[in-house]
């Protein structure tokens, strides 16, 4: 958050950060991507700090909102600005109930004005186009078309997929056992063209990746390791390319493709709420403002006066 610099940060501040980044990973289960999210935030607000002469001690809440308008100034986004808040909420939350700290100034910190921006997603057709992009006759080939239609068949984040072990899955039950954020355990159901994806990597590709080498991962990279995020995301791009939606692909994209096309089935938004392992119900709901068309049908055939 905010350009990183050589601006020292605040001696106070620093060491109460490395206490709480310690603290996220051995007591909370954070991933390092999220704690590191978490420091760059409040180093962010220590480099704003520096340039004040105050430390820790100094802060309070009239400072918080300083900043947040110094944030806003810089040009960052609303959902930086929304995530920079509840990093310090967090914090200070920490530091008054771990550490004694004597208040909390972030406790009353509103959150910016933001305009929840809709998550882009794919039809029905440019789904079907991009499944049948792997070539399934070499093993990366079964490798990557196991991995689209896993996605799209349960909606798990990249980083969930790319961390799926074989004892994982249960293809009888058609059921992943799937660690998200917080190390939270779900189970999520897939279905049958997703097994048989599954099933042909297993039978056909995974071993000529691995080569006799033991590897616990599900999905493995060309030498027969774990395969990274990046690695994913250069997958996706790759079959993106060919049927002109590169520019739309991300590493969530079939994610976002499972909760709308779910939801335009019919399908109960608390349960989508637990197959996507999302802890608040406002998270999911982003998802319902998409299927316009649904919702106005369902008001015709329902309402009485639809």
């Amino acid at each position: 958050m905010g350009d990183k610099g050589d601006k020292p940060i605040p001696v106070e501040l620093s060491e109460r950060i490395e206490d709480f980044i310690r603290y996220l990973l051995s007591e909370r289960g954070y991933s390092p991507n999220t704690a590191e999210s978490y420091r760059d935030d409040l180093e962010a607000l220590g480099r704003f700090l520096y340039e004040k002469g105050l430390d820790l001690p100094d802060i309070t809440l009239p400072l918080l909102r300083e900043f947040m308008v110094r944030l806003d100034a810089e040009g960052k986004a609303p959902s930086s600005r929304e995530r920079a808040v509840a990093t310090m909420r967090s914090f200070f939350k920490f530091l008054t109930s771990v550490l004694d700290f004597p208040s909390n100034p972030a406790e009353l910190l509103e959150l910016p004005r933001q305009s929840r921006l809709l998550p882009d997603y794919l039809s029905y057709e440019e789904t079907e186009a991009l499944l049948a992009q792997p070539d399934t006759t070499s093993p990366l080939g079964l490798r990557d078309k196991a991995i689209l239609e896993t996605m799209y068949a349960t909606g798990i984040r990249a980083s969930e997929t790319v961390s799926l072990r074989l004892l994982d899955v249960d293809l009888d039950e058609k059921l992943l056992r799937v660690m998200g954020k917080g190390s939270k355990e779900r189970l999520v159901p897939f279905g049958l063209p997703c097994r048989q994806a599954i099933e042909a990597y297993l039978r056909e590709g995974r071993g000529k990746l691995t080569r006799g080498k033991g590897s616990g991962w599900l999905f493995v990279n060309a030498r027969g390791g774990k395969l990274s995020r990046i690695g994913l995301w250069k997958i996706l791009k790759k079959y993106a390319l060919p049927i002109g939606i590169a520019d739309r692909v991300h590493p969530h994209i079939l994610r976002h493709t499972f909760a709308t096309h779910m939801l335009m089935g019919g399908c109960d938004l608390r349960a989508l709420q637990e197959m996507l392992g999302h802890s608040r119900l406002t998270t999911t709901q982003v998802y319902t403002h998409l299927d316009i068309s649904r919702l106005r049908e369902l008001h015709q055939r329902f309402h009485p006066r639809g």
